[in-house]
């Protein structure tokens, strides 16, 4: 081999590791972030192609994950606060807007599946049922699972 062409494989083999490792990365920030009740968002819609954002749904909170390069943005809304969720349903994806009784801005999503929007919708509802139910106490004891198949 000619020094040419080593340096050719040299450069080939380093341009796959980088991309191999960048690779890793966005797949690795694309996992669900917590066990649970995790909706990820479709890589197909906007601003969510790299790093879709996730919606975490629990019997205290509904919390809004968006994974970065370096870092990450997360906002939480305890279940008392939620006063509305609506869905915006498209051709093929749905959005859903996470309201808040407190007056801050509301949790905004895009890109999710229309099944997964209808089961965060009701789960809040449940979650908040629950809650209002108990006289807001924490929950005890293990949740209901929901249906698998998503």
């Amino acid at each position: 081999m000619t020094g040419e062409q080593t340096w050719l494989w040299w450069t080939l083999a380093a341009a796959v590791t980088v991309f191999a490792v960048l690779a890793l990365i966005v797949w690795r920030k694309g996992r669900p972030f917590a066990p649970g009740d995790v909706f990820r968002a479709s890589r197909l819609s906007a601003g969510n192609h790299l790093f879709p954002t996730q919606v975490l749904i629990t019997p205290s909170s509904v919390v809004q994950f968006t994974p970065r390069w370096v870092g990450r943005q997360e906002e939480t809304i305890h279940m008392a606060h939620v006063s509305s969720v609506k869905i915006d349903t498209g051709l093929i994806l749905s959005d859903v807007l996470i309201e808040t009784s407190g007056g801050s801005d509301p949790i905004r999503c895009h890109g999710h599946r229309k099944r997964d929007a209808t089961q965060m919708k009701a789960l809040i509802e449940r979650y908040q049922t629950d809650y209002y139910r108990s006289g807001g106490a924490p929950p005890t004891g293990p949740v209901a699972p929901r249906p698998s198949g998503r």
